[in-house]
């Protein structure tokens, strides 16, 4: 369990680093900078100012993050610090996107448990310092978030067999929020990732009473020697079990297919 200090810690931090990127970004677009030296700057600034504020109020708590360099020291605590700065660099970089996120997150045990993601374009964030609900769902079709760059085939077997549709978006926090915020119904993802990418979502998604897991219904686990998690589903509850289902026959159907069953 995480702490109520802990949990407000991550929103304030993730919240704040999420105002500097915006002012970062500002200032660059003002100046014409590229995109390219843009997202790496907002890498470096959402890193430094994140991990300095954690390993300041934390000491004794790990951190993994993206842009840091991995302390396998962290193997040995039972709490660790999941940090992505700034999760979908390209959409920062890009004028007018608002499709990145702060992600920070605590897992203990393994088990992400504190997690704040930050949306700084959109003037929000949503953390398990609140008291998330799961909205109703509205009618029509099955509304199934993917990546606008790699949408997996798996989540397009799931669409057709459900009639549902696809919706692609940038990063990986952005999206969960989506989900979060009852504006679409399931994140499908299978192309790879790191904890980094999925666990301050996934903390504020089972917190607020969604389900969360990997493509075949196992748990997910973080602070692993490895951090690539294969795959990903952020889903509404009432459905997730007949997504599961339908993704499990995707699955099969897409092995049967592929040419490695044909040899």
């Amino acid at each position: 369990m995480g702490t109520a200090y802990e949990h407000r810690a991550a929103e304030k931090v993730a919240t704040e680093a999420g105002r500097r990127l915006l002012e970062l970004r500002q200032r660059l677009e003002a100046a014409g900078t590229g995109a390219a030296e843009t997202g790496a700057r907002g890498d470096r600034l959402a890193h430094e100012f994140i991990v300095g504020e954690l390993a300041r109020e934390f000491p004794r708590i790990p951190i993994l993050s993206e842009e840091g360099a991995d302390q396998l020291a962290r193997l040995q605590s039972e709490r660790v610090w999941i940090v992505d700065p700034l999760d979908g660099t390209n959409e920062f970089s890009q004028v007018g996107r608002s499709d990145w996120a702060v992600h920070v997150a605590l897992a203990v045990n393994g088990h992400p448990v504190v997690g704040a993601v930050a949306l700084p374009a959109r003037g929000l964030t949503l953390s398990t310092a609140q008291s998330l609900i799961v909205p109703p769902r509205p009618d029509g079709p099955l509304r199934i978030l993917v990546s606008r760059s790699r949408a997996p085939a798996i989540a397009d077997c799931v669409a057709r067999k459900l009639a549902g549709r696809l919706m692609p978006l940038g990063s990986a926090g952005a999206k969960a929020a989506e989900v979060i915020l009852g504006e679409a119904d399931c994140y499908i993802h299978a192309g790879g990732q790191h904890e980094w990418d999925s666990a301050a979502p996934v903390a504020v998604a089972l917190a607020a009473g969604f389900h969360a897991s990997r493509l075949d219904g196992s748990p997910l686990h973080y602070n692993g020697e490895n951090t690539y998690v294969p795959d990903l589903m952020i889903c509404r509850p009432g459905i997730a079990e007949e997504v599961l289902n339908t993704l499990r026959e995707c699955a099969a159907e897409l092995t049967s297919r592929s040419p490695a069953s044909e040899r």
